[in-house]
């Protein structure tokens, strides 16, 4: 009896591939990639204040949010006239942090005990 070794879903003829790549190009720039950092590290956070974390304009900040929305990465909650934005789950901020490890071992600065033996 042959058992596939792989989950579904993580071969390379998955039907899911072309999504990871809108997934990747989602996150493909860095005001995103700052938003879901200061997501990670909050509850929620309303707009200007994501501005002001990641040193953008807010109307910027929110035309960057839609999109992350549409993604359906963040979640949203109103209260009054304030919108309060939420990672929607765990996995964009991990995608995240791996890529910040990635760059981390590129450029020599990952934590050593992180560095595979030569």
């Amino acid at each position: 009896m042959h058992v596939d070794k792989q989950p579904c879903g993580l071969s390379p003829e998955s039907e899911y591939v072309e999504l990871a790549v809108e997934v990747f190009a989602m996150l493909a720039d860095a005001t995103r990639v700052k938003i879901i950092l200061a997501l990670r590290n909050s509850d929620e956070l309303s707009v200007n204040r994501l501005a002001e974390v990641v040193g953008k304009s807010a109307p910027a900040v929110s035309q960057h949010l839609a999109k992350l929305r549409l993604a359906r990465m963040v979640s949203t909650r109103r209260e009054g006239t304030t919108v309060f934005y939420r990672l929607t789950d765990e996995h964009a901020s991990e995608l995240v942090i791996d890529a910040v490890k990635q760059a981390e071992h590129v450029v020599g600065h990952a934590p050593h005990h992180q560095q595979a033996s030569s």
